[in-house]
């Protein structure tokens, strides 16, 4: 994807938060953006101007939020944290009306009371604007909201913006959900690690409110997963309106509405596929998705070289496990006869794969919220290339 250039632009270190596990994914979709970045634990490090800040929250399906790192330093006392963050250019970032609420979190340092971190990052900011501003009173924070975090690990203060607002998982279209629905960046994670190309066939067999199948048809297409929602930069005095227009007219541009897609989602449960449609019909999909209400030992198909994702139910409840684990060898059957087809199922039951029938080719793990879980992979046949076709006809 090439880079939109503007006309004089500023230069600021983002950073796109991301849960554990999908550093790795967050860093390959920002270097397609066209940008370079360094990936440390929970983040993607990188350098862009204001067409950086709109591109990456249009365009990230698997980051939690972008921010704007506007400094890092180390902070052992109050009077540290609070005259470092005093010399930082704040006048860059707020205007005179800026609404600024602080957060925090602090890990193995020695300013360990979140709320004074706040509090005295707050007052230091509060102290730089009323200099630059020549004001003596209090602000009154009725314009546009800018969210500062003062992050401390290992005594190193990380003072951050948050240009998503919401985030990034909040596309727009969920109207409704199931009990523990699936976040949306994980989601399409889990598509983004399997072979899947829009032009094949796609199934999961425990669709719910429709996450993953919703999340497939906008990979298929190239839907900027941003591009239905408003973001809290927007309303930001320096980045100029030209810039969302912009980024947004390339994601238009870049969308491939034509792409034919062979997708469907099932469930067992009636009101989920009711659910999964209206979300579906949200998201613009409601003539390209298919559900249907299905137990997974039903599942069969003729169709050839698809890719199954799919989101069980893990038996975390009590009374649930052996009816769970005897899906497990359903589901281990049905597929069995699918073998071209490759399969994707992320559950924290560790006796998987002796429940499915068969061992992974491959595991990886990943968090789907706090529960520690694995990807089962499940290779099936590649197709035959172009050139042995013809050779067999």
């Amino acid at each position: 994807m090439k880079r939109i250039k503007g006309g004089k632009m500023g230069n600021y270190q983002l950073i796109a938060t991301a849960a554990m596990g999908l550093e790795a994914l967050v860093a390959k979709e920002v270097r397609s953006l066209g940008y370079d970045c360094e990936v440390e634990n929970g983040k993607v490090i990188y350098t862009g101007d204001e067409y950086a800040i709109a591109r990456s929250n249009l365009w990230l399906r698997t980051a939690d939020r972008i921010k704007i790192k506007v400094g890092e330093f180390k902070a052992y006392t109050f009077d540290e944290l609070f005259e470092k963050t005093k010399a930082l250019p704040w006048e860059k970032f707020l205007p005179e009306d800026a609404e600024f609420p602080v957060v925090g979190k602090s890990v193995k340092s020695t300013l360990f009371s979140v709320s004074d971190c706040q509090a005295i990052v707050k007052k230091a900011v509060v102290e730089k604007m009323k200099q630059h501003y020549k004001r003596s009173t209090w602000f009154e924070e009725t314009g546009a909201y800018f969210r500062i975090e003062v992050a401390l690990l290992k005594d190193v203060a990380t003072i951050t913006l948050d240009t998503s607002g919401q985030g990034l998982h909040k596309r727009g279209y969920r109207v409704d959900q199931g009990e523990a629905p699936l976040k949306e960046t994980l989601a399409a994670a889990l598509v983004l690690l399997t072979n899947w190309k829009a032009d094949r066939p796609f199934m999961d067999p425990f669709c719910g409110s429709g996450t993953i199948p919703i999340e497939a048809a906008m990979i298929g297409q190239n839907i900027a997963p941003g591009f239905n929602r408003e973001f809290v930069s927007e309303r930001w005095n320096w980045i100029p309106s030209k810039v969302w227009q912009d980024a947004r007219t390339e994601a238009e541009d870049l969308a491939n509405y034509d792409q034919p897609l062979d997708i469907l989602g099932t469930d067992i449960d009636h009101r989920m596929v009711k659910i999964a449609q209206d979300n579906a019909f949200e998201a613009g999909f409601a003539d390209l998705i298919h559900f249907k209400q299905m137990q997974v030992r039903d599942i069969s198909t003729n169709k050839q070289y698809g890719v199954i994702v799919g989101n069980p139910p893990y038996g975390e409840r009590l009374g649930e496990k052996k009816e769970i684990e005897n899906m497990y060898k359903e589901m281990g059957q049905a597929f069995n006869a699918l073998d071209t087809w490759s399969k994707y199922i992320l559950t924290s039951h560790e006796q998987f794969e002796q429940f499915y029938g068969r061992p992974a080719t491959k595991k990886r793990k990943l968090f789907n919220g706090f529960i520690r879980t694995d990807l089962y992979q499940y290779w099936g046949k590649r197709p035959p290339r172009q050139n042995e076709r013809i050779q067999e006809k």
